[in-house]
């Protein structure tokens, strides 16, 4: 049942559903910062994969700061261990927010560096999309052209196929796009995030005019819209975990979205395990979406995530989810 959907004017097709491989790479820590998430074992990588791939899915997401290259190992691992090979698949990574001992993650020299060591981590001679992480170039956006100049030359010499952008407000993509001409650019998109992929916002008009993909990640917003949690019973987080201080995942927030689960579940007359199809089907049906890319932890994941491509959504039923979510709903 799954669909392969083009990017851009490329000639790369990739499964409309893909994985986001941030949660292999384990708790993170970095210059005072929670960037990861809860260790999980081989195994379960593993199988998640294997399971994936049954389905049908040919792209995978990572990047340098997952784990600092170690979703990238076991992205590779995994794939090697299963007898598969990596050149047969669609694999993103990025750069932006490890800079070592650069000045700043968009120095030429380092970027150059950091691809290079991507490409050791997934056992490959070329990135098939390479993303600029963020859009914080330094001061008066000093870094910004030395990394469309650092992208376009990977891009000559054959070590990426794709320029990406990953940004997090309207205004990082008005700034960057221009700059780094991407084929594809990638932020959240879920019931809540919609503002870059609803018809007509400014990021739109942007990709349709240039004819960029939209990659959306978070569909489920780190859980949230699968039902994981309970006002009553917020989680808690480890150190390391990028949700640590998330308020999303306090008492208060939780007392908000948890009638529209509710209403959702009646709506739709399902159970809480299929809210995360609801979920990603949504995000599929917007019209710059070339894929969502969905993280994991384990087999489950996997299972209740995939049904979305089964799924399909009327136009009221979009209609009834833009009403039920609208109140928590803000331009990014």
């Amino acid at each position: 049942m799954i669909k392969y959907r083009q990017l851009g004017n490329s000639s790369i097709k990739i499964s409309e559903w893909s994985l986001g491989c941030s949660g292999i790479g384990g708790p993170n820590q970095m210059d005072g910062g929670n960037w990861g998430w809860p260790n999980v074992s081989d195994e379960s990588v593993l199988r998640s994969v294997e399971l994936a791939v049954e389905f049908g899915v040919n792209h995978f997401d990572v990047a340098d700061l997952y784990g600092q290259g170690r979703a990238e190992r076991r992205l590779s691992w995994a794939l090697r261990e299963l007898g598969l090979r990596t050149e047969n698949f669609i694999i993103a990574s990025k750069v932006g927010f490890l800079k070592g001992t650069a000045e700043h993650p968009y120095d030429p020299w380092h970027m150059k560096r950091q691809c290079e060591q991507s490409l050791r981590n997934l056992g490959r001679d070329y990135l098939d999309i390479y993303y600029l992480h963020n859009a914080e170039f330094g001061e008066e956006d000093r870094w910004l052209e030395p990394a469309a100049t650092a992208l376009e030359q990977l891009q000559q010499e054959g070590k990426i196929r794709l320029k990406g952008q990953s940004a997090y407000s309207t205004s990082d993509f008005q700034k960057t796009i221009p700059v780094i001409q991407p084929t594809v650019i990638q932020s959240r998109s879920n019931l809540i995030d919609n503002y870059f992929t609803q018809p007509g916002s400014p990021v739109s008009k942007i990709m349709e005019k240039r004819n960029i993909s939209f990659i959306a990640f978070s569909p489920l917003e780190q859980g949230l819209l699968a039902g994981a949690y309970h006002p009553a019973k917020p989680p808690k987080f480890e150190r390391g975990e990028a949700r640590l201080n998330n308020l999303r995942f306090k008492s208060d927030y939780l007392e908000k979205l948890q009638p529209k689960l509710d209403a959702v579940m009646a709506q739709f007359k399902i159970s809480r395990a299929e809210l995360p199809s609801i979920a990603i089907r949504y995000v599929l049906d917007q019209p710059s979406v070339a894929a969502v890319i969905n993280g994991f932890q384990k087999p489950e994941d996997i299972k209740s995530s995939s049904k979305a491509t089964e799924r399909d959504l009327s136009s009221e039923e979009h209609t009834f989810l833009d009403n039920l979510f609208a109140d928590l709903r803000h331009p990014l």
